[in-house]
């Protein structure tokens, strides 16, 4: 009885299969471009630097030890694998310190999948154009932005990462795009990567597998372009089948507009944000409200008697959390830490998640002083304000101080342009590029689409990143 319910939203999966397909460099805007072109850039940036990082080197030593063919560089290593499991490595590089970018709507990390692929396959095919690892990217990126857009945050308070549930449609159609599959067979890759898209929240309170999430949906992605070229079927209504199907399974009671409104006229794309601050994005309007209170009021942490936060419900169940001591995940992930982290030092960096500073006294400390609270005109202003917050801090001699952000510094809505995203790639390469080699990265990215300059790209990637043991 439960296989004969109707479908969600009628050919949905083979409507964004056929625009994934279909979809050509110059169909793209000039600004939904420019915004890829700052992914990428970021994106290389982020899975560089998380590829140094020790829970990343267990999954690169498992992929060393597999003894793929060694077409596709493993980041920040002398090694080579496949392109399937380069991917696997270098996407859990790209989510490893919470540095990747943001798409508020749909809870995407877009370009930790679609980077390692994209450059992956370049390396590995020396006739693929920069037009074409453009195109792929965008591809991916309203594919799965969309079906996550359509699954809503239900997916997320029913416990699933959507990184690696609806990001396996991200890499997927990354994936598609890049081997030119036809619209048949993109609708069997997103058939076959939403069948394998999987990842749960509780790994957000200490566990180095929240990383692996994103690798295995950039693997899922990859095999599941290169099964679906082989003729191999995936479940065709993938995404809206009434029973099974991805949004009726994850979400239950998920948005089906969202799924192709304004497809192929409003871009997606060119609403994913950056990151500026290592952590989860939900607390990152509570750090900059801090910090300004703070900055605008000459305070410091001894002068500090109570800091109380009002967010939406997904920020709250995401991030306002009893903390405890679990390791950089936990600390990364929750609010109260954060908070803590910034009153103590007036900003919050990579240095605020090593052993030291997680076990400062002072920091632990502030946590008693902080309260957090659902709020509830935040929280009815819908998803573009998912990260809003309102701040009152309360001194020790009783004056108090209020503070509201609606838009997160780096998104979408308060965007903070090129420089600041460039500022950011530089900190993540520092020791890993020479100087010159980073400045000639984003010289290649900006003229990307004009050959033969992927080959460069490629080549600093694969052969003068310096590794820990150079």
């Amino acid at each position: 009885m439960s296989a004969s319910l109707p479908p969600l939203q009628k050919n949905a999966t083979a409507d964004l299969a056929a625009f994934a397909s279909a979809l050509t460099y110059e169909q793209i805007p000039a600004a939904v471009i420019a915004r890829v072109r700052l992914s990428l850039l970021d994106g290389i940036g982020v899975c560089l630097h998380g590829a140094t990082l020790p829970w990343t080197r267990h999954v690169q030593d498992m992929v060393r030890a597999h003894g793929a063919a060694p077409v596709t560089t493993i980041f920040a290593t002398r090694h080579k694998a496949s392109w399937s499991q380069a991917a696997l490595a270098n996407a859990t590089a790209g989510h490893a310190f919470e540095m990747d970018d943001i798409h508020t709507e749909s809870v995407v990390h877009p370009n930790s999948l679609t980077t390692p692929i994209a450059i992956g396959y370049a390396e590995g095919h020396p006739t693929v154009s920069g037009r074409d690892l453009l195109t792929a990217i965008v591809a991916g990126c309203e594919v799965g932005t969309r079906i996550g857009n359509a699954a809503t945050t239900k997916l997320f308070l029913n416990g699933f990462h959507p990184q690696g549930t609806s990001g396996a449609f991200v890499a997927a159609a990354t994936a598609g795009r890049l081997l030119d599959l036809d619209a048949r067979a993109m609708q069997n890759a997103l058939g076959i990567g939403g069948s394998m898209a999987a990842g749960l929240m509780a790994a957000q309170e200490g566990a180095m597998v929240k990383r692996l999430h994103a690798g295995r949906a950039a693997e899922g992605g990859v095999y599941a372009a290169e099964l679906a070229k082989r003729g191999f079927t995936g479940i065709s209504d993938v995404v809206e089948a009434g029973y099974g199907g991805f949004l009726s399974s994850y979400s239950r009671t998920p948005n089906v507009a969202r799924l192709t409104e304004g497809l192929g006229t409003v871009w997606e794309t060119e609403r994913v944000g950056f990151k500026l601050y290592p952590n989860v994005t939900s607390i990152h309007t509570s750090l900059d409200a801090l910090r300004h209170i703070m900055r605008s009021h000459g305070l410091d942490a001894r002068d500090i008697r109570t800091v109380d936060v009002g967010c939406g419900h997904m920020t709250y169940v995401h991030t306002a959390w009893t903390y405890r001591d679990a390791g950089v995940t936990a600390a990364q992930m929750n609010m109260f830490y954060g908070l803590a982290a910034m009153a103590t030092g007036g900003d919050v960096t990579v240095a605020d998640y090593t052993p030291a500073r997680m076990q400062d006294p002072a920091l632990l400390d502030f946590i008693s002083r902080i309260s957090i609270h659902e709020d509830a005109e935040l929280e009815a202003m819908g998803h573009r304000f998912r990260h809003a917050c309102r701040m009152k801090v309360t001194t020790q001699d009783g004056r108090s101080f209020e503070h509201e952000i609606l838009y997160r510094r780096g998104s979408a809505d308060s965007d903070v342009g090129k420089e600041e995203v460039r500022r950011k790639f530089a900190g993540n390469v520092r020791g890993l590029l020479s100087d010159a080699d980073r400045d000639r990265v984003v010289e290649l990215i900006e003229v990307l689409d004009t050959p033969p300059h992927v080959r460069e790209l490629c080549d600093i990637l694969a052969n003068r990143v310096r590794t820990t043991s150079d």
